[in-house]
């Protein structure tokens, strides 16, 4: 179970994005700086408890309308060997200490347990709150067998999304796609040859509740 400190982190999430987000190729934003805002999202438990694994909506205003981005950070208390490309930042934790803040996609304990979401096997966490399950995260597998033990991924970035072919160790061995959403769009559906989504919610503008599919399983790579 994982634990959330009410302290300070210097500096923080939305700081460490606004540098970030725009050099990502799904950023749609116009050249201006982001104006950030923490709108939403969930958790997932490390069964290891050692590090943090956040899916956060981040809303930016700096364009003519606010675009709402999906983002999964992991937070761990030393470097992750190989993922120099996926370092967000480092922040001191009141608490922790030190803390190194990754693109969650290149995360191998946050691939294996979005996998594991995905499929059923794990429970959504309220983001603020300890030990708590949140029921407003849905997640529908309609695929057979489950596969499990994340042996390798590759991240590809796109316009809109990010794709990860995921080699997994279950007997027999598969290969699948985790694709997760980048840019929220209120009411967008799952597609057909989807066989596991993850749907969640936020808050913007006026604290309207929009919702959109941040993550899907497809059961091979393309």
């Amino acid at each position: 179970m994982s634990i959330i400190h009410r302290t300070t982190l210097t500096p923080g999430k939305l700081e460490l994005l606004t540098s970030w987000l725009p050099t990502q190729p799904w950023y749609l934003g116009t050249g201006r700086e982001p104006v950030l805002s923490k709108s939403g999202g969930f958790r997932l438990d490390d069964p290891r408890g050692e590090v943090g694994l956040e899916f956060m909506a981040a809303t930016d205003e700096c364009g003519d309308r606010p675009v709402t981005y999906h983002v999964p950070l992991s937070y761990r208390g030393a470097p992750l060997d190989g993922a120099d490309e996926a370092l967000l930042g480092t922040s001191e934790h009141g608490v922790l200490g030190r803390r190194w803040i990754y693109d969650g996609t290149h995360d191998p304990v946050l691939v294996a347990q979005l996998l594991a979401l995905l499929q059923g096997r794990a429970e959504p966490q309220a983001q603020s709150v300890n030990d708590t399950p949140d029921p407003s995260v849905t997640v529908h597998f309609a695929g057979t067998g489950v596969a499990t033990g994340v042996v390798s991924s590759t991240v590809v970035n796109g316009p809109h999304d990010t794709r990860l072919t995921v080699n997994t160790a279950s007997e027999p061995a598969r290969r699948l796609t985790l694709q997760v959403t980048r840019v929220l769009r209120p009411g967008e559906g799952a597609p057909a040859d989807a066989t596991g989504h993850v749907t969640a919610h936020w808050r913007f503008p006026e604290d309207h509740e929009n919702r959109a599919v941040f993550a899907l399983l497809h059961p091979t790579a393309s």
